[in-house]
């Protein structure tokens, strides 16, 4: 995760941590914040938030997730916090986007032993997505987005999703695109509520399913130096020159099945 100093503005995340520290996040948004500036130099920018909740009791060091971004704090008052932007996570996120006046996601890092009430949510965005329609249905809006293709396998139907730091459930799915449920408390305490189509969310996936998506990545995958041959052996149980059978390495999906996973 990198220690003190390190920047993982290529995660769609900027952090400055103490060494073996980890910040974690809900997707429970806890107040709409107000960008009162973006200061922008050369080595990114510095965004100047106004909230009251959220900025009550916190210290510079410290990590903040905005529109689901985590970032960190350079300098805070009982009125607001500055948080410092790299230039990649201007680009990689929507971020780079705002404009005074812009409301914001606002949400503190988990503290230990505090209530996981949405997911695991690391703050390093893997990509935006575009709102594609919003569409009433009963008291709810359903949210419809488009996202990368590479983030498709990640979007399972009744898994989970952060759209600019909130923590939703997925609909359904359909290649890169996705629809989500917005309640009428989500849209209250979230800027979600200001959304229209084309504009620009930043998208997490459930960090439990990049990781089994790794896994399973993994258990079929050639050992270096034996190429394509070695994973086809694998996947039908055969032992490499023709010789038996042998149980499949790695994490597969039957043995999810088995662990009740799936």
């Amino acid at each position: 995760m990198g220690g003190r100093g390190s920047d993982a503005s290529g995660l769609g995340g900027d952090r400055v941590r103490q060494e073996g520290e980890v910040a974690v996040f809900t997707g429970i948004v806890e107040e709409v914040g107000r960008l009162r500036s973006l200061r922008r130099s050369s080595g990114g920018a510095e965004l100047d938030i106004s909230c009251r909740r959220v900025g009550e009791d916190l210290r510079p060091g410290e990590s903040v997730a905005v529109n689901g971004v985590c970032l960190t704090v350079v300098r805070a008052g009982g009125d607001g916090f500055v948080a410092q932007v790299m230039p990649e996570t201007l680009r990689r996120t929507n971020l780079g986007g705002l404009a005074p006046g812009d409301p914001v996601n606002l949400e503190r890092a988990l503290p230990l032993g505090g209530r996981l009430g949405g997911h695991l949510v690391t703050g390093h965005v893997d990509a935006t997505g575009t709102v594609i329609s919003l569409r009433p249905e009963g008291e709810a809006i359903i949210m419809e987005v488009a996202a990368p293709a590479e983030l498709a396998p990640y979007l399972a139907p009744r898994g989970s999703v952060a759209v600019d730091g909130v923590s939703l459930t997925i609909v359904d799915s359909v290649g890169g695109h996705f629809r989500t449920s917005l309640i009428p408390h989500t849209l209250a305490v979230t800027n979600l509520a200001r959304r229209r189509p084309g504009d620009v969310v930043n998208l997490e996936v459930d960090v439990v399913a990049r990781y089994v998506k790794h896994l399973l990545d993994a258990g079929t995958a050639p050992a270096p130096g034996e190429g394509g041959a070695r994973t086809r052996e694998a996947r039908a149980g055969v032992r490499p020159g023709g010789q038996g059978t042998t149980p499949e390495r790695g994490l597969t999906l039957e043995r999810l099945r088995e662990a009740g996973f799936l």
